[in-house]
C-alpha cells in the first residue's frame, strides 16, 4: 500500500522496543513516521521543527513532571492530536486526561484494526477509549448520575437510537412511533450532531461501547 501524497505524519513517544517497532508495522504503509522519541526532551525537540498531525503516547512511560506538562504541551501546539496509547491508567489519571481535553485512549493489547478506527477517530476530534477504558469512564461517570453523552439525548431519541440498532428503516420508525417520516429525519440528525458521530454504524457501535443498547440488540 502506498501512502497518500499527503501523508499525516505520526511522532511516537514510548521507550518499549516491541510496541513501537508493532507501531512502525503497522502504521507505515498508511502514515509518515516522523519521529520515535523516549524522552520529554526528545518529543520537545522533534515538535520544534514542524508539528504534525498526531502523537502517540503512553504518558506512564515519559519523563513528564506531571499532568502540567501535558497541559503545557496541549496549549502551545493546539493543532496536535494526542492519543494515549498505555497498559494502564488509574481513575484520577483518566480524570485529568479529560479535564485537559484528551479524549482518545486506548490499551496496548489493542488490534490494528482498533488502533486504526482509534488513529482516525483521533484525527477526526471523536472520542474512541478501549474497552478496558470505557468501562472506567462509564463508572465515572455513573457516580456522577449518568453518562454526559447519554444526558444530551432525549427519552425520544433514546428509543429511535435502539430501533435504528434493531434494523428499522426510517419510514418503519415513524410507523413504530406514530410520527412522521420528516420527524425522524430531524430525529436522527439530531441524535448524530450531538454525539459526534457521521453515519448509522458509528451511531451502534457508540451506542453499544456506552450501554445505550445491548450487543444482542444489533441486528445487521
Amino acid at each position: 500500500m502506498e501512502k497518500d501524497t499527503n501523508s499525516i505524519e505520526i511522532i511516537i513517544a514510548d521507550t518499549q522496543y516491541l510496541i513501537v517497532e508493532a507501531l512502525k508495522t503497522i502504521l507505515t504503509d498508511k502514515y509518515e513516521i516522523k519521529e520515535i522519541v523516549s524522552s520529554k526532551y526528545e518529543l520537545q525537540k522533534a515538535l520544534q521543527t514542524d508539528t504534525p498531525k498526531l502523537l502517540i503516547l503512553d504518558f506512564s512511560l515519559i519523563d513528564f513532571d506531571g499532568f502540567d506538562d501535558l497541559k503545557e504541551l496541549r496549549k502551545k501546539f493546539t493543532q496536535l492530536n494526542i492519543l494515549i496509547l498505555t497498559n494502564n491508567i488509574s481513575r484520577n489519571e483518566l480524570i485529568e486526561f479529560n479535564n485537559i481535553g484528551i479524549i482518545n485512549i486506548l490499551h496496548k493489547n489493542t488490534d490494528a484494526a482498533e488502533l486504526l478506527s482509534c488513529i482516525d477517530a483521533t484525527l477526526r476530534g471523536k472520542k474512541f477509549y478501549s474497552d478496558v477504558f470505557l468501562d472506567l469512564m462509564l463508572d465515572l461517570n455513573e457516580k456522577k448520575g449518568t453518562v454526559d453523552e447519554i444526558i444530551q439525548l432525549t427519552s425520544s431519541e433514546i428509543d429511535i437510537v435502539r430501533l435504528i440498532a434493531e434494523g428499522l428503516t426510517t419510514k418503519e420508525i415513524a410507523c413504530k412511533k406514530f410520527i412522521s417520516f420528516h420527524t425522524v429525519m430531524t430525529h436522527r440528525k439530531n441524535i448524530l450532531r450531538k454525539l459526534g458521530v457521521s453515519n448509522a454504524s458509528e451511531l451502534i457501535m457508540y451506542a453499544i461501547k456506552t450501554g445505550i443498547i445491548d450487543t444482542i440488540e444489533y441486528h445487521i
